[in-house]
């Protein structure tokens, strides 16, 4: 029988709350029910198993992480939004990196989770609503979102794996980083012949 109190949604949180603790990849359905004060066996009315576990820290952290970016580019434009969703895309990885490596890895989530997930769905609208004010349309926005998730997430993993050993701060380039963004997106080069394949 399910423990009084006990949640899907709580459980998930225990598990992010470790994952930001000690890595995603070493969280453990043991730990989580240690920390919530049960037995392992508790946790199995409320998720199917540690994958089921995982999905749901990444549906709680596309949320989270959704809603921070929503916030910060409320009323913006251009390079304003640009710069404020890069950031609150960076402040959030800092601040819970087991959260944000479940948004980031290949995790199968439950479909009838994920279909009434809103986080993931809003980041798509946020990200081409930024883009569209630069001009961009279809195959463009597209390639212009693969570039901006591979900038944001490739700075900061190697931020967080102690890839910047250079004497100029890591904050120096992040800012130089979006400039040359905001450059690019205004002046985005014309498409190729083929390029809609």
């Amino acid at each position: 029988m399910a423990r009084a109190g006990l949640t899907a949604q709580r459980v998930a949180l225990a598990g992010a709350e470790l994952a930001d603790e000690v890595g995603l990849d070493r969280v453990t359905m043991s730990q989580v029910a240690r920390r919530l004060g049960v037995k392992d066996a508790s946790l199995y009315a409320h998720v199917r198993n540690l994958e089921d576990l995982r999905g749901r820290i990444a549906l709680l952290a596309a949320d989270e992480k959704t809603i921070r970016i929503a916030e910060a580019t409320s009323g913006r434009a251009g390079r304003e939004a640009l710069v404020a969703y890069a950031d609150a895309w960076r402040e959030y990885a800092h601040a819970h990196p087991g959260r944000y490596t479940a948004t980031q890895t290949p995790i199968r989530i439950d479909p009838g989770l994920a279909a009434h997930a809103a986080g993931p769905r809003r980041a798509v609208e946020l990200t081409y609503g930024i883009l569209r004010a630069y001009g961009l349309a279809e195959p463009d926005l597209t390639d212009a979102v693969r570039l901006l998730r591979s900038t944001f997430h490739g700075f900061v993993a190697l931020e967080a794996a102690g890839g910047f050993a250079h004497e100029r701060s890591p904050q120096q380039s992040w800012i130089r980083a979006l400039d040359a963004l905001h450059t690019l997106l205004e002046h985005w080069p014309p498409s190729r012949e083929g390029d809609s394949a």
